[in-house]
């Protein structure tokens, strides 16, 4: 059963203090009850600390060890305000926005928080996605003159993916990709669509060897209803993607942590339609127990030196 506060005063009066915080994430990282990691024992004690101690072992273990908020000095009431501030919002929050919210001590720690959350948007073992999916790469970056056609130099290529359904835009998938050779885009489809799906693209010739790969592969054409966009579904995406980055993050996505603001923006995206904020703040808790800890020297040794600034 999907158990989440409805809405922020309701968030408030249920996770007021650590305590009850920690049941609830013991509650979506053990659903059947815990297991002891190292015997396997199911009897626990629970220290005034909040550890939960083996009977068996004698093992010391913490809700909080082995994922997002392992090491965290702070409280995780304040995490949870963090997670309900980044879900409820249709577009998400900057880290300047959660610092200041949150009245957090520095813009680093909001900075860190927010990388750490998006690394939790991506549920383990996802479904591929299938049945019709448009295909195609959009670039990142600002336009150079003197770079023509699908040459990166300079800027972040993009792998756009939209499951079509009913003529609408259904779940979408992104990857960064290195170039546009049938080297670095075949094997992203194939890592983002089930084998055997429609797959629809221009005529380049590097998805030409999709069909070898086990897929429908369809070229799109020029129509009447289309014209000259003839994967629009794609094409509408990457616009969206673009307005994203630049309204919410003022172009600050470095190359680097680029696929986290993909899976930021995908989570956001396959989840458009829900009609409850609270849901969406439930699947990140329950993601975030499941994804590892990323220590604060991790997250800025993948800093670039330059910036993806989002062109039209």
């Amino acid at each position: 059963m999907e158990d989440y506060p409805r809405g922020l005063l309701a968030l408030e009066r249920r996770f007021s203090d650590d305590e009850a915080c920690r049941a609830y994430l013991e509650s979506l990282r053990w659903p059947d009850g815990f297991v002891c990691p190292r015997c396997g024992m199911r009897e626990v004690w629970r220290t005034k600390r909040g550890l939960l101690l083996c009977r068996g072992c004698r093992h010391q273990t913490s809700v909080t060890a082995g994922t997002i908020f392992q090491g965290s000095r702070l409280p995780l009431a304040l995490w949870f305000r963090a997670m309900w501030l980044v879900t409820s919002q249709k577009n998400g929050a900057s880290a300047l926005g959660v610092q200041r919210v949150l009245g957090l001590g520095s813009y680093q720690t909001a900075w860190a928080w927010l990388h750490k959350l998006r690394r939790a948007m991506v549920r383990p073992g996802r479904d591929a996605l299938s049945g019709v999916v448009e295909v195609d790469e959009t670039y990142l970056g600002g336009v150079r003159a003197g770079i023509p056609g699908r040459n990166v130099a300079g800027k972040a290529l993009v792998l756009v993916a939209a499951e079509i359904a009913d003529d609408c835009i259904g779940r979408i998938r992104l990857t960064k990709v290195t170039d546009a050779s049938a080297a670095s885009l075949v094997p992203a489809v194939s890592s983002m669509v089930a084998a055997g799906s429609v797959v629809r693209t221009d005529g380049w010739a590097a998805y030409l060897s999709l069909a070898k790969q086990g897929y429908q592969h369809d070229i799109a054409r020029q129509s009447e209803d289309l014209g000259d966009d003839m994967l629009p579904n794609c094409h509408r995406v990457a616009s969206l993607l673009k307005r994203w980055l630049l309204g919410t993050h003022h172009g600050a996505a470095t190359r680097d942590h680029l696929p986290y603001y993909l899976d930021e923006f995908t989570f956001r995206f396959n989840r458009r339609t829900s009609s409850s904020r609270g849901k969406l703040f439930y699947r990140l808790a329950q993601q975030a127990v499941q994804v590892g800890p990323v220590p604060y020297r991790q997250l800025i040794n993948h800093e670039m030196h330059g910036q993806v600034e989002s062109s039209g």
